[in-house]
């Protein structure tokens, strides 16, 4: 790790990032009117009227347990994380194999994601994410002497990113295989990979994901929609095209809260992986902005408080904060992305706002650990023990 400038103990007065905070709590917030925006007519259709509040109530539970588990993920140390780590990290494989299984994961639209809880359901590949962060952070602290040398250093967390990357694409679930993997690789990067490897590296998983697109047909066929939506609006450029005319509808102000057209069935997905589109149709060029600006805050939040922690010589927590950063910022960028036709249709929720209970719960413990940093961080400059 690089070392940083010495910190001013008197800049700290207070226990927490106010800044990552209230960011956080405006995305939920915005994003639990924008899910219940998105979703009043696909719930009537499904419940009747008297259901329009149906995913409401459903995101609404979803973002209390996410806040009740992030507090209780909040009292755990980091030196706790650290030290069960490689535990949560194989539980979260032995759940990754557990949903292929017949009878116990769960197929929905063709794929195979979830495991039933019963009331709901719960997908591992969420929790991946945040386990990656962790395990890779640290991997990278445990190798640090060896993130130069490829046999020892760099082929062994290749090939475990290889072992989750293939349970993923059998769900498929080709999306978090991308994010999980730019995660490994960031964090290792951040860790101190040289530049050179670095790009050798993602070289040759780029040169993976491209072989793994062009082999699937539905996958190549995302491709060609990206490339010329209007080209096939009704098939493979549908989603696209509505995403598009919903982002031209909204201009600068939008057309108002709930005054969406697009939600009314034109446009799949609406309260899930294309509710920025239904956002930017209602609040326009503001609301999007306010989004982005959002998620530049605690992009940049995470990396302050990670290159704090470095400072602190506390190299794990340092890149697990960063390591938060970058999968929620990534993730973010290719949800965005992909509704402005930045980048090809990809199943990704957009994280703290998107419908999807397993996304918002882990998306807020994730949260919880990074707040955990900063408050370590803050206790340490103070001079007190942690």
């Amino acid at each position: 790790m690089i070392n940083q400038p010495t910190i001013n103990r008197q800049e700290i007065t207070t226990d927490f990032d106010y800044y990552l905070i209230w960011s956080a709590l405006i995305l939920l917030s915005l994003g639990l009117v924008m899910v219940y925006s998105a979703s009043i007519a696909i719930a009537e259709s499904e419940y009747g009227e008297s259901g329009s509040y149906y995913y409401l109530i459903r995101h609404s539970i979803y973002l209390f347990v996410g806040l009740v588990i992030g507090f209780f993920a909040f009292q755990f140390p980091m030196r706790a994380w650290r030290e069960y780590c490689p535990h949560l990290f194989l539980v979260g494989t032995i759940l990754l194999i557990l949903v292929l299984i017949p009878g116990i994961g769960r197929e929905i639209n063709g794929s195979q994601r979830w495991i039933s809880l019963g009331i709901v359901n719960f997908q591992p590949s969420e929790l991946m994410k945040l386990l990656m962060v962790i395990y890779a952070s640290d991997y990278v602290v445990r190798k640090l002497a060896y993130l130069d040398n490829w046999r020892k250093g760099v082929l062994p967390i290749l090939a475990l990113i290889s072992a989750v990357g293939f349970l993923l694409l059998r769900e498929p679930d080709y999306g978090a295989f991308v994010v999980v993997t730019g995660i490994a690789v960031a964090i290792m990067f951040m860790g101190g990979m040289s530049l050179k490897l670095f790009v050798g590296v993602t070289g040759l998983l780029v040169a993976c994901l491209s072989l793994l697109i062009i082999s699937v047909s539905y996958r190549s066929s995302r491709i060609d929609g990206f490339l010329d939506p209007w080209a096939d609006p009704y098939g493979k450029g549908y989603q696209l095209s509505h995403a598009l005319i919903a982002f031209g509808r909204g201009e600068w102000f939008g057309v108002g809260l709930g005054g969406s057209v697009e939600k009314l069935f034109y446009l799949p997905e609406a309260h899930t992986d294309f509710m920025f589109a239904v956002l930017a149709e209602e609040l326009g060029f503001v609301g999007v902005a306010t989004v982005m600006a959002m998620f530049t805050c605690i992009l940049v939040r995470a990396f302050i408080i990670g290159r704090t922690a470095a400072i602190l010589e506390n190299y794990f927590s340092a890149l697990v904060a960063q390591g938060i950063g970058v999968w929620l910022g990534f993730q973010a960028f290719i949800n965005m992305g992909v509704n402005m036709g930045v980048l090809p249709t990809k199943g990704l929720t957009l994280p703290l706002m998107s419908f999807g209970g397993s996304s918002i719960v882990v998306t807020c413990i994730a949260l919880a650990v990074l707040l955990r940093v900063d408050w370590e961080n803050r206790q340490k400059i103070k001079g007190l023990n942690v």
